[in-house]
C-alpha cells in the first residue's frame, strides 16, 4: 500500500476540524436556545457571542493553513443527509 504522507495528514487535519466544526455548531446551536430562552444576562450573552465569533474566525484560520474549505468538512451520510448544518461556510 503506497499512502501520500501530505494526503494523509490532510485527511487526518479535515477529519479533525470536522469534528470540531460539528462541535462549534452544537454550541451555537445551545447558545442561540439560551438565548431565546432569556436565561442568559445581557454580559453572559455579550461574552458568549464574542466566543462563537472567535472559534469561527478560527476554524476559518485552520482552514485555510490546511487548504480546507468549510464545504470540504460536511460528510453526506446518505439517506441521512448531510452531517453539518448548511451554516457551514
Amino acid at each position: 500500500m503506497d499512502i501520500d504522507p501530505h494526503s494523509a495528514g490532510r485527511d487526518l487535519a479535515s477529519l479533525v476540524l470536522t469534528v470540531v466544526e460539528l462541535l462549534r455548531q452544537l454550541m451555537e446551536r445551545q447558545a442561540i436556545r439560551r438565548f431565546d430562552s432569556g436565561e442568559l444576562t445581557e454580559d453572559q450573552e455579550e461574552r458568549v457571542g464574542t466566543t462563537l465569533m472567535l472559534l469561527d474566525e478560527r476554524m476559518t484560520e485552520l482552514c485555510e493553513q490546511h487548504g480546507l474549505h468549510r464545504e470540504d468538512l460536511n460528510l453526506d451520510l446518505g439517506p441521512l443527509g448531510n452531517l453539518l448544518s448548511h451554516e457551514s461556510r
